[in-house]
């Protein structure tokens, strides 16, 4: 599932920014020129110089008064450098500056850790009386981050934390860089790839013997096991995506769950998923399981009978009867999309003419412009590839400049493979920090799909959640909520791809573009439900695989994993090593995963104010302001009751899952 938030620092410490943050800023932000890993290194040194020094002032000081601003004051200053940073170690075409952003990012990592455990400021915040409830809920925040560093821990089990997470940090970057700066190529003749659009191979290399050489990025990934009509060649393109970070990843995953359960332990609490869900949404391990057996109780017969559905689908292609045909998981994809032609008459590939890149980011604009009242206007920068490119976000009425947002939208070697949004810079009313974000996709260039459409505007819907924040502190702005909330703005936005009014738009920012013909978005909106049940089912054995994998017994991952996919409908598949390669599980998503499913109910939850008119700008005027723009300043449940006028309910997401 796309839709990451990178949420560097914020997610333990701080929220990532440099310098000083002096008068109100009015400018959108310039992003930093890292020509080479000396250049990385040294503003790294500067920034960590800094902020030794604001630490140790702020430990000296006596009064309770400023202890927010002092440490909003260091995050900020953390942010302009950190931000950048971390996010060109995910995207940077040369390996020596990614290599120097990781290294960066342990050694702030270290510095948060002696931060956290700092018993003076400690007993500042606990000394402190709110003045409001956004101070109230900033030293909570920052409380807790505090105790679950270990500020309140014997010396040596002090010790033992920031050790635990020092290696924690080295695994989790070693894991996904292997992933990330995977080169494998799958070899295929052209007869293997009937039914993969030509344009997906035709400029592939070739190998020794004349087969083309083929990656695992999304735009040659999914064509092939989703088209090709050979059963053998979609077989081999699917071991392969599933084996990617091979079995040293297996080994570091394993390490990463001791070492979170240890860090657990410490504290007194027998599981990492019992420590992080105690300051989530959730609050509970039992709160977590009982969601998803609901979930499962609904999906469990969708799944099967998608499945006899599928199942059925091959027989007719190959002409035999659907008793005793055996249905493999490289077969699912195929099969979803050659019933969705059949049923439907729906074929992804028919809408890349309708949605060119460019005219696709200009349409999401359209509707931030007509939901939210802000524009978005292209920078001249210097960036760190020639695909990127800058943008001003702006108010439309009276043209103030209230964020910068990149985007990188083409995939290339080595660069982050998913679709994801980083939080570079967090807002922060109180210093006047306006907030900056960073998309990233993987996107054919000769057009988008509607399913990628859809990935776009749930992007998108993180990038508004990071530049349209009006926080009082950076440690609130933004993405810097529940984890089982920050998914949810996102996953709303969603639906709006398939209005015909929503559609609309495209033509007032392309009008040289093909519009959607009325009958093929149709479609596409009744092809919705099918498949349903095979696409939540996994969803919830990801979810389910990653809360038991962070139990108290810190299970083996491969093993775990084959048992529990072993008990699905279509079994494992002896030597694919999924976990291997699941990024979220070590990319902040750690017993997390079923978030995803958990912000979606309360996706469809705000989403029912839209229902009647998904542009319609009262509404999203008190969305941005109740919702958007406050960040982490309420807890995410108050923030969708005050906007929604009632309390939140998983009623609506329930019923849509159903049908």
């Amino acid at each position: 599932m796309s839709g990451v938030v990178r949420r560097f620092g914020a997610a333990l410490v701080l929220c990532a920014a440099t310098g000083l943050a002096a008068a109100a800023e009015s400018r959108p932000f310039i992003f930093p020129a890292y020509r080479s890993a000396a250049e990385v290194h040294g503003r790294c040194d500067a920034m960590l110089g800094e902020l030794e020094r604001r630490r140790a002032a702020l430990a000296h000081q006596r009064a309770t008064d400023g202890v927010l601003e002092a440490l909003d004051e260091l995050t900020l200053a953390s942010d302009q450098t950190l931000g950048p940073i971390s996010f060109i170690g995910e995207v940077h075409p040369a390996k020596a500056v990614r290599d120097a952003a990781e290294v960066c990012e342990l050694r702030h990592e270290r510095f948060s850790g002696r931060l956290l455990q700092d018993a003076a400021i400690y007993r500042r915040l606990q000394a402190l009386a709110p003045a409001d409830a956004v101070d109230a809920r900033a030293r909570q925040e920052w409380l807790a981050l505090f105790e679950d560093g270990g500020v309140a821990l014997e010396p040596a089990q002090r010790a033992r934390a920031r050790a635990l997470k020092d290696e924690i940090g080295k695994l989790s970057q070693a894991f996904e860089r292997r992933v990330r700066e995977d080169r494998t190529r799958v070899a295929f003749t052209e007869a293997e790839l009937d039914g993969v659009p030509e344009h997906v191979w035709r400029d592939a290399p070739r190998d020794a013997r004349g087969r083309r050489l083929l990656g695992l990025d999304y735009p040659t990934y999914d064509p092939v096991v989703e088209g090709a009509r050979d059963p053998a060649a979609r077989e081999r393109m699917w071991r392969a995506y599933q084996s990617r970070g091979g079995k040293a990843n297996l080994a570091t995953l394993a390490r990463i769950v001791e070492r979170r359960r240890d860090y657990a332990r410490l504290f007194g609490v027998e599981s990492y998923a019992e420590f992080v869900l105690r300051r989530r949404m959730a609050e509970r391990v039992e709160a977590v399981q009982g969601f998803l057996g609901e979930v499962g109780a609904v999906v469990t017969g969708r799944e099967a009978e998608d499945l006899a559905e599928l199942r059925a689908a091959k027989a007719a292609e190959l002409g035999r009867a659907p008793e005793g045909l055996r249905f493999e998981r490289w077969d699912t994809p195929y099969y979803l999309e050659r019933v969705k032609r059949e049923r439907f008459a729906l074929d992804q590939e028919r809408f890349r003419r309708h949605f060119p890149p460019q005219a696709s980011l200009e349409f999401v604009f359209a509707v931030a412009g007509r939901l939210f009242g802000v524009g978005f206007r292209p920078l001249n920068q210097p960036l760190w590839h020639a695909d990127a490119r800058a943008w001003e976000v702006f108010e439309r009425a009276g043209g103030r400049t209230v964020g910068t947002l990149y985007t990188d939208l083409y995939p290339r070697p080595d660069k982050y493979s998913h679709a994801a949004v980083w939080s570079v810079r967090g807002s922060s009313t109180r210093a006047g920090r306006l907030p900056t974000a960073a998309l990233v996709t993987n996107f054919d260039r000769r057009g988008l799909t509607l399913d990628e459409l859809e990935t776009l505007l749930h992007e998108f819907g993180h990038a508004l959640h990071v530049t349209l924040s009006a926080t009082r502190y950076a440690s609130l702005a933004g993405t810097n909520v529940k984890l089982d909330f920050v998914e949810a703005p996102s996953q709303m936005l969603e639906e709006w791809v398939y209005d015909d009014r929503v559609q609309g738009l495209f033509a007032e920012v392309c009008p040289s573009c093909e519009p959607v013909p009325a009958d093929l978005l149709e479609r596409a909106r009744r092809s919705r439900g099918f498949g349903k049940g095979v696409s939540f089912a996994r969803q919830h054995l990801y979810g389910s695989y990653d809360l038991a994998l962070h139990g108290p017994d810190a299970p083996d991952p491969m093993a775990l994993w084959s048992r529990m996919e072993g008990q699905t409908p279509l079994g494992t598949v002896p030597g694919t090593l999924f976990p291997a390669g699941f990024t979220h599980l070590v990319g902040g998503y750690g017993a997390g995963y079923y978030a995803y499913l958990w912000s979606l109910a309360t996706a469809r939850d705000l989403y029912s104010a839209f229902a009647a008119d998904p542009l319609d700008a009262a509404v999203g005027r008190r969305y941005r302001q109740g919702v958007l723009a406050r960040g982490g300043e309420a807890d995410p449940a108050a923030l969708v009751a005050g906007f929604l006028g009632r309390a939140p309910s998983n009623a609506a997401f329930f019923d849509w899952l159903a049908h």
